[in-house]
């Protein structure tokens, strides 16, 4: 009984628990900007803990997959001043890691499925990309981590992607998604302005994690030929980047909600680009942590605006 208790503590920690909030928080702000609507019921309980499985599983897959390929391509190494990972300390093998990779993808494309069948071809082709991009994060040689671009797919995926497709398979509405038919091809698209918003904040708050990260591990990403932002453009850039950030999300959460709660959000975006300018070593790992908390800070905030 131990033996298997220790192995799911193992396990838990593998997946990087505390980044979780990135894929869970945006969908709970996508549940929120529909509940004006739509009273719950026990079929959009179902839907939502669907939904909350389905984005973790795909967080989860990727961040096995970078565990995984930045081994083997000698970026993660043991000892490393960031957070442990896994091969590189050499508690699990590259077999089980695998086995992990595949379990998890079994687990996204079940409740895919589940989702497909429920909102059809907008959330195949987000489902289906968000695993492609899941697979090309720091897989083959041209990663989207090692090309400096992953920044862009962070945003959308776990901001815009994420609360626009929870927001149209909860509601189910017209307003959500304009259709119009050019030829043989179905254009959709999004037009409500506090949906664009709400999921820009969200993948601002992403890209708010992502770039502390590059900023601790620039001097190992320059070895490994990892060009993200800082290493191309330089520490400064990426610190000054925090600030245009948290400059964003008050300017978004005015756009979609006027004077609110919201606005809120960028007293500690601000107060954390403040002290990651002063960070140094193992200090970005704190900072990294409360990165994560300002999703779950944001959609405290974003209840208060929806409910109060």
């Amino acid at each position: 009984m131990s033996k298997i208790l220790n192995q799911i503590k193992l396990w838990w920690s593998i997946i990087r628990p505390k980044t979780l909030f990135a894929s869970i928080c945006p969908v709970i702000a996508g549940v929120f900007l529909s509940v004006d609507k739509h009273m719950l019921h026990t079929t959009y309980y179902i839907l939502i803990a669907t939904l909350l499985l389905c984005a973790v599983s795909l967080q989860v897959l990727s961040n096995l997959i970078n565990d995984y390929y930045d081994y083997k391509k000698g970026t993660d190494k043991k000892g490393r001043v960031g957070f442990k990972r896994a091969l590189a300390e050499g508690v699990v093998s590259i077999d089980q890691m695998r086995k992990a990779i595949y379990i998890t993808l079994a687990i996204a494309l079940l409740t895919g499925l589940f989702l497909v069948i429920k909102g059809g071809l907008p959330i195949l082709l987000i489902g289906v990309t968000a695993i492609i991009f899941a697979w090309l994060y720091t897989a083959t040689r041209f990663s989207l981590s090692y090309l400096g671009i992953a920044d862009i797919f962070c945003f959308l995926y776990y901001g815009i992607f994420a609360v626009a497709g929870t927001y149209y398979l909860y509601s189910m509405e017209n307003v959500v998604w304009s259709i119009s038919n050019i030829g043989n091809t179905t254009y959709y698209i999004l037009h409500t302005t506090s949906i664009w918003c709400v999921g820009a904040v969200c993948g601002l708050i992403s890209m708010t994690v992502l770039m502390i990260n590059n900023l601790r591990d620039i001097e190992d990403d320059m070895v490994a030929g990892k060009k993200t932002l800082p290493v191309r453009f330089g520490k400064k850039t990426g610190e000054y980047m925090l600030l245009i950030y948290s400059l964003l999300m008050l300017v978004l959460t005015f756009a979609a909600f006027g004077l609110s709660f919201t606005n809120l959000i960028f007293i500690p975006a601000f107060m954390l680009y403040q002290e990651v300018a002063t960070a140094q070593g193992e200090q970005y790992n704190k900072c990294l942590f409360k990165a994560g908390k300002l999703n779950l800070f944001f959609v405290i905030l974003l209840a208060l605006e929806v409910f109060l």
